[in-house]
Protein backbone atom coordinates (compact mmCIF):
# COMPACT_ATOMS: atom_id res chain seq x y z
CA UNK A 1 0.00 0.00 0.00
CA UNK A 2 1.79 3.52 -1.11
CA UNK A 3 -1.47 5.27 1.11
CA UNK A 4 -3.72 4.81 3.36
CA UNK A 5 -6.97 6.96 4.50
CA UNK A 6 -5.33 9.64 6.85
CA UNK A 7 -2.66 10.22 3.92
CA UNK A 8 -5.30 10.77 1.12
CA UNK A 9 -6.89 13.24 3.06
CA UNK A 10 -3.78 15.17 3.01
CA UNK A 11 -3.89 15.58 -0.72
CA UNK A 12 -7.47 15.71 -1.39
CA UNK A 13 -10.58 17.60 0.35
CA UNK A 14 -12.67 15.15 0.64
CA UNK A 15 -13.96 13.85 4.20
CA UNK A 16 -16.27 11.43 5.60
CA UNK A 17 -18.99 10.24 4.63
CA UNK A 18 -18.04 11.53 1.38
CA UNK A 19 -14.21 9.89 1.01
CA UNK A 20 -15.22 7.13 -1.68
CA UNK A 21 -11.63 6.15 -1.33
CA UNK A 22 -9.82 3.91 1.44
CA UNK A 23 -6.03 3.15 0.06
CA UNK A 24 -3.62 4.10 -2.90
CA UNK A 25 -1.70 1.07 -3.83
CA UNK A 26 -0.02 2.44 -7.19
CA UNK A 27 0.61 5.58 -8.46
CA UNK A 28 3.08 7.44 -11.53
CA UNK A 29 2.31 11.01 -10.44
CA UNK A 30 0.45 12.43 -12.90
CA UNK A 31 -0.04 9.60 -15.00
CA UNK A 32 -1.56 6.55 -13.66
CA UNK A 33 -3.29 5.50 -10.41
CA UNK A 34 -4.79 2.22 -8.76
CA UNK A 35 -6.61 2.89 -5.50
CA UNK A 36 -9.26 0.54 -3.23
CA UNK A 37 -12.60 0.98 -2.22
CA UNK A 38 -13.53 -1.15 0.59
CA UNK A 39 -17.41 -1.74 -0.03
CA UNK A 40 -18.70 -1.86 3.87
CA UNK A 41 -22.76 -2.75 4.53
CA UNK A 42 -22.46 0.46 6.74
CA UNK A 43 -21.90 2.88 3.76
CA UNK A 44 -24.89 5.30 4.67
CA UNK A 45 -26.53 5.03 1.06
CA UNK A 46 -27.23 1.39 1.03
CA UNK A 47 -30.13 2.45 3.73
CA UNK A 48 -31.63 4.04 0.52
CA UNK A 49 -30.31 2.21 -2.49
CA UNK A 50 -31.50 0.16 -2.04
CA UNK A 51 -32.92 -1.73 1.03
CA UNK A 52 -33.98 -5.29 0.43
CA UNK A 53 -31.06 -5.46 -1.97
CA UNK A 54 -27.93 -3.18 -1.72
CA UNK A 55 -26.36 -1.74 -4.49
CA UNK A 56 -23.69 1.04 -5.08
CA UNK A 57 -25.04 4.04 -6.76
CA UNK A 58 -23.04 4.19 -9.98
CA UNK A 59 -22.67 7.99 -9.76
CA UNK A 60 -20.23 7.02 -6.85
CA UNK A 61 -18.40 4.34 -8.04
CA UNK A 62 -17.62 7.05 -10.86
CA UNK A 63 -16.82 9.85 -7.88
CA UNK A 64 -14.83 7.12 -6.34
CA UNK A 65 -12.58 6.99 -9.47
CA UNK A 66 -12.70 10.68 -10.12
CA UNK A 67 -10.96 10.88 -6.03
CA UNK A 68 -8.14 8.23 -6.97
CA UNK A 69 -7.62 10.46 -10.21
CA UNK A 70 -7.80 13.75 -8.03
CA UNK A 71 -5.56 12.21 -6.18
CA UNK A 72 -2.18 11.50 -8.85
CA UNK A 73 -3.20 14.93 -10.23
CA UNK A 74 -2.79 16.89 -6.96
CA UNK A 75 0.32 14.47 -6.22
CA UNK A 76 2.11 16.70 -8.96
CA UNK A 77 4.52 19.41 -7.42
CA UNK A 78 2.85 22.18 -9.31
CA UNK A 79 -0.71 21.07 -8.52
CA UNK A 80 -0.32 21.21 -4.36
CA UNK A 81 -2.51 22.80 -2.54
CA UNK A 82 -5.06 23.04 -5.17
CA UNK A 83 -8.80 21.69 -5.70
CA UNK A 84 -9.82 19.32 -8.77
CA UNK A 85 -13.42 19.55 -9.93
CA UNK A 86 -15.02 17.02 -11.62
CA UNK A 87 -15.67 18.41 -15.24
CA UNK A 88 -17.92 15.64 -16.75
CA UNK A 89 -18.19 12.19 -17.43
CA UNK A 90 -18.22 10.63 -21.12
CA UNK A 91 -19.36 7.03 -22.00
CA UNK A 92 -19.92 5.86 -18.78
CA UNK A 93 -20.94 1.97 -19.02
CA UNK A 94 -21.69 -0.05 -16.00
CA UNK A 95 -21.09 -3.42 -16.30
CA UNK A 96 -21.58 -5.23 -12.60
CA UNK A 97 -23.70 -4.55 -9.37
CA UNK A 98 -21.15 -2.98 -6.87
CA UNK A 99 -22.80 -4.73 -3.23
CA UNK A 100 -21.71 -5.04 0.07
CA UNK A 101 -17.81 -7.25 0.67
CA UNK A 102 -16.89 -6.21 -2.62
CA UNK A 103 -13.57 -4.60 -3.02
CA UNK A 104 -13.52 -2.39 -6.09
CA UNK A 105 -10.66 -1.97 -7.85
CA UNK A 106 -10.32 1.85 -9.17
CA UNK A 107 -7.35 2.50 -12.08
CA UNK A 108 -7.03 5.81 -13.55
CA UNK A 109 -4.97 6.76 -16.62
CA UNK A 110 -4.45 10.80 -17.38
CA UNK A 111 -4.66 10.38 -20.84
CA UNK A 112 -4.09 14.80 -20.73
CA UNK A 113 -3.19 17.12 -18.20
CA UNK A 114 -2.95 21.24 -18.94
CA UNK A 115 -2.23 23.32 -16.75
CA UNK A 116 -5.77 23.89 -15.51
CA UNK A 117 -7.86 20.92 -17.01
CA UNK A 118 -7.28 17.72 -17.67
CA UNK A 119 -9.18 14.30 -19.24
CA UNK A 120 -8.91 10.97 -18.10
CA UNK A 121 -9.35 6.93 -18.13
CA UNK A 122 -11.47 5.05 -15.06
CA UNK A 123 -12.12 1.81 -14.82
CA UNK A 124 -13.69 -0.30 -11.83
CA UNK A 125 -13.31 -3.49 -11.02
CA UNK A 126 -14.49 -6.43 -8.32
CA UNK A 127 -11.75 -9.05 -9.18
CA UNK A 128 -10.97 -9.38 -12.65
CA UNK A 129 -14.70 -8.09 -13.53
CA UNK A 130 -15.09 -4.82 -15.05
CA UNK A 131 -17.89 -3.52 -13.06
CA UNK A 132 -17.37 0.80 -14.51
CA UNK A 133 -15.56 2.27 -17.31
CA UNK A 134 -15.91 5.61 -18.12
CA UNK A 135 -13.60 9.07 -19.12
CA UNK A 136 -13.68 11.92 -16.91
CA UNK A 137 -12.67 15.49 -17.05
CA UNK A 138 -11.28 18.01 -14.40
CA UNK A 139 -10.32 21.68 -14.09
CA UNK A 140 -8.24 22.67 -11.35
CA UNK A 141 -8.49 25.52 -9.21
CA UNK A 142 -5.94 28.51 -9.79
Amino acid sequence: MLYDKEQIKDIIPHREPFLLIDEIEEMEVGKSITGKKFVSADEYYFKGHFPQEPVMPGVLIVESLAQTGAVAILSMPENKGKLAYFGGIKDAKFRRKVVPGDELTLKVTLDRVRSSAGTGTAEAYVGDELACKCSIMFALSK
